[in-house]
């Protein structure tokens, strides 16, 4: 059983795509062990508790350095002992301790197909503004295994989404949700754990 922890920062979509997988079996031999996210206010929480996922926030605001909440994070990972950590809309910086103790087991999706409007504040709008401003015809989505850069770890998989006429950045967001993010995040999360035996 592919043990998971993700993180996420705001409402969850991923996170519901990811429990929608693995309640419907196109996720095989995996369980959500904890659910984290940096804002208490976060949806996700509520969504992995509905389910009766262990969810707990971890908020920089609750400590006085970047260091303090950096331990109390990993802390909190370490805790269930994932194999797979898994970053769903996480907007964090993971400490670089993390990342090389986790080396190889920490995943990420990001909007757009990386080379492309990737890497230091590209996150959320901003990748889908910078798409219709370049005028690129196809988008899409990337999960990638995180490495000390910023989206430039190994690539999983990725998904193209075409760019439509009128599009505005919250509707090209959605459609790259919809059509990208939501399919490819639970099939790379069920071909690793039909790798984990």
């Amino acid at each position: 059983m592919l043990r998971i922890c993700v993180c996420v920062s705001g409402g969850g979509t991923n996170l519901q795509a990811i429990m929608d997988a693995i309640d419907n079996g196109s996720i095989t031999n995996t369980q959500i062990v904890r659910v984290i996210s940096n804002n208490k206010g976060a949806h996700a929480l509520e969504r992995a508790k509905s389910k009766g996922i262990d969810a707990i926030a971890v908020s920089p605001k609750d400590y006085d350095s970047r260091e303090l909440f950096n331990s109390a994070f990993l802390s909190a990972v370490d805790a269930v002992s994932p194999d797979l950590v898994v970053l769903a809309g996480f907007l964090v910086v993971l400490p670089p301790e993390m990342i090389r103790k986790y080396e190889g087991r920490i995943i990420n999706i990001h909007p757009s197909l990386i080379p492309s409007f990737c890497g230091k504040g590209y996150y959320g709008l901003k990748v889908h503004e910078a798409a219709l401003a370049r005028g690129v015809k196809v988008t899409g989505a990337t999960v990638h295994y995180v490495d000390e850069g910023t989206d430039t770890g190994p690539i999983i998989c990725q998904k193209a989404v075409e760019v439509l006429e009128g599009d505005t950045p919250e509707i090209l967001q959605r459609r790259v949700m919809e059509q990208a993010e939501w399919v490819i995040l639970p099939q790379a999360i069920d071909e690793i754990a039909r790798r984990h035996q």
